[in-house]
């Protein structure tokens, strides 16, 4: 069974520029008078340019500081708080429907695990609204680990353990009612892994970057692939739209549940 929602939202196309915490980002140079517009309409501390494209294994960004110098900040976002160096840590806002979506996505009853938590992006929302037993938030960046740590004290939450390792070694099975699989680059590499997390039945939240013609086929096809070479049966998905990635690139993400054979 297959259900498709739009979940995106296109705003990061049109903004001049974002505001975190008291933090602007903006995608171009500013002159004096621009600065100036900026600092009195947001009150912001700092005002940053992003130089390069994101890339890399840890997403770091590339800044310009265009006004004071300050860059680490707190946001907040749907009543939870999220501390972060926007000089060292990315943070989308094309990707907040989705984090509110998660929010409300498990229940008291679940064990949790996010494969690729950072700052703690859909980890501390789920943790606090939903309120599952348990969320093991994994990260293999040091400086996002130290963020989402700082970010489950400052949201006081009790029921996340932070693991700060590539989650390919985490020595964890058969012990996820949902695993959230939140990164776009070649995430199907990491879906034996995430079979391995998952219980006898469970969700897979699994995202993935794919041209707009092969939206609907591709990323079933992968996970269909992969269920079956680890012995589970897809029951039933849905595909959410998260965000243009790129023109015809589309950043969806597949709530699918499955079944052990």
């Amino acid at each position: 069974m297959c259900k498709i929602f739009n979940s995106y939202i296109e705003k990061d196309e049109i903004m001049k520029y974002q505001k975190v915490g008291d933090v602007v980002i903006v995608k171009k140079e500013l002159n004096k008078d621009e600065i100036n517009e900026i600092i009195n309409k947001t009150k912001c501390k700092t005002i940053v340019l992003y130089t390069t494209q994101i890339t890399g294994e840890f997403r770091a960004p590339h800044i310009k500081i265009l006004y004071g110098s300050e860059t680490e900040t707190i946001h907040k976002e749907y009543g939870c708080l999220f501390k972060l160096d926007v000089s060292k840590i990315m943070w989308s806002q094309g990707n907040i429907k989705e984090r509110v979506r998660m929010a409300h996505i498990s229940n008291e009853n679940e064990t949790v695990i996010d494969m690729f938590a950072g700052i703690g992006y859909f980890t501390i929302p789920l943790a606090k609204y939903s309120k599952p037993k348990l969320v093991y938030a994994i990260e293999k960046n040091p400086i996002a680990y130290h963020y989402l740590c700082e970010n489950i004290k400052l949201n006081k939450l009790n029921n996340v353990t932070p693991i700060l390792s590539d989650n390919r070694e985490v020595k964890l099975k058969d012990v996820a009612d949902r695993v959230i699989m939140g990164y776009v680059h070649k995430t199907h590499k990491f879906l034996d892994k995430a079979f391995e997390f998952l219980k006898d039945r469970g969700v897979i939240h699994y995202h993935e970057t794919v041209a707009e013609k092969i939206m609907f086929e591709r990323p079933i096809e992968r996970l269909k692939f992969y269920s079956k070479k680890n012995n589970y049966k897809l029951l039933n998905y849905k595909i959410v739209k998260i965000k243009k990635y790129a023109p015809g690139v589309w950043h969806i993400v597949v709530d699918a549940e499955f079944k052990k054979l």
